[in-house]
């Protein structure tokens, strides 16, 4: 026989006083699976506090990140793209567009802002890979290039933050162009004497890796980010062999002399303020 009988059964909380668990309250790593709060995860620099996972983001939380009190100001807002090629594939070229601006609330793929980085006055454009795959057409490389331009009549450096699946195919040539125009500007910020801090995360591929991605003073990448120009099914059929493991991971593009330094998403802010005092 129990010593003690349990009068009421089951949860008695009445139905008035019971509440839901808000949404987007947890956050759950999709590798190591670890839980932890929301707001645990934004302080960590949206990274996993148990595996290190670099979550994928945007301007606004990297400029959140890297100005000071994260205060800024945004330029070349109101841009936006064309349709040079009336071009239609699943849907017209306007109704993507529309449909990412809606979907993202930005114009297109970059955001360009100017602020202080640990009381160093600097420019920094942003990629955005929820637009359109972060891919680069003709308003990303105007964007870009005024900003590079900004910061050479700002007299400051230039900042880079690269997330991109490659030039825009509904573009086309005119995505292409970007290339030269963005590399020429770099140039011309080069020949003023001004540095220009390119960081490369997941993922930077295509025509931006193969443009102003790779040209920075100094070049950096969050871990495990991919790096490349084609993907690794194109490579593989095109030299006919198997590819190195950890191919176009940031630790192998490392190793093979490409990249400076590899930055925790939490120590950025500190390293660009350190290379700023650095050749100051």
């Amino acid at each position: 026989m129990p010593w003690f009988v349990r009068e009421n059964k089951g949860i008695v909380t009445p139905t008035e006083l019971k509440r839901e668990t808000p949404d987007g309250l947890w956050y759950q790593c999709p590798e190591c699976k670890t839980v932890i709060l929301t707001k645990a995860h934004r302080d960590h620099a949206y990274t996993c506090p148990s595996c290190n996972r670099h979550e994928q983001i945007g301007s606004a939380e990297y400029f959140d990140i890297l100005f000071d009190g994260g205060i800024f100001e945004e330029h070349f807002a109101n841009l936006e793209s064309a349709d040079p090629l009336e071009f239609e594939d699943t849907k017209k070229y306007p109704d993507r567009l529309k449909a990412s601006m809606a979907k993202t609330g930005m114009k297109d793929a970059v955001k360009v802002a100017k602020g202080d980085l640990e009381e160093h006055p600097v420019v920094v454009a942003c990629m955005d890979f929820k637009f359109i795959g972060g891919s680069m057409g003709s308003v990303v490389g105007e964007k870009i290039s005024r900003g590079i331009a900004l910061a050479r009549e700002s007299k400051c450096p230039f900042i880079m933050i690269s997330k991109s699946g490659g030039a825009r195919m509904m573009e086309a040539g005119f995505s292409l162009m970007q290339m030269a125009k963005t590399s020429a500007q770099l140039s011309l910020l080069s020949e003023a004497g001004l540095p220009y801090i390119s960081v490369l995360t997941d993922p930077t591929t295509g025509g931006v890796t193969a443009s102003f991605a790779m040209l920075g003073d100094f070049n950096l990448s969050e871990p495990k980010a991919l790096i490349g120009f084609a993907g690794p099914r194109v490579v593989r059929e095109t030299i006919g062999k198997d590819l190195p493991e950890g191919f176009q991971s940031a630790e192998f593009v490392l190793e093979h002399g490409f990249l400076d330094t590899i930055v925790d998403r939490k120590d950025l802010k500190e390293t660009i303020g350190d290379l700023l005092r650095m050749i100051r």
